[in-house]
């Protein structure tokens, strides 16, 4: 548990893992917008790891995390 100073970390991982479940439980339809959205997000993602864990941690700094449940 966080202290009411303290923010709710998030890591890149954790965001990219649950992109990649969803993209897999679509079932891979190269016509379906929405599979290909989520796809590219995953796969952009997933090469700028360092700029996207970045811009978690300013997130997790104003507390955009911290409603999450365990």
């Amino acid at each position: 548990m966080n202290t009411p100073d303290q923010h709710r970390p998030m890591k890149a991982e954790t965001i990219l893992a649950e992109l990649n479940r969803q993209r897999k439980d679509m079932g891979e339809d190269h016509t379906d917008l929405e599979w290909v959205a989520l796809h590219h997000a995953f796969c952009f993602l997933s090469y700028k790891m360092a700029e996207f864990q970045k811009y978690l941690d300013e997130q997790s700094a104003k507390g955009a995390f911290d409603k999450l449940e365990d």
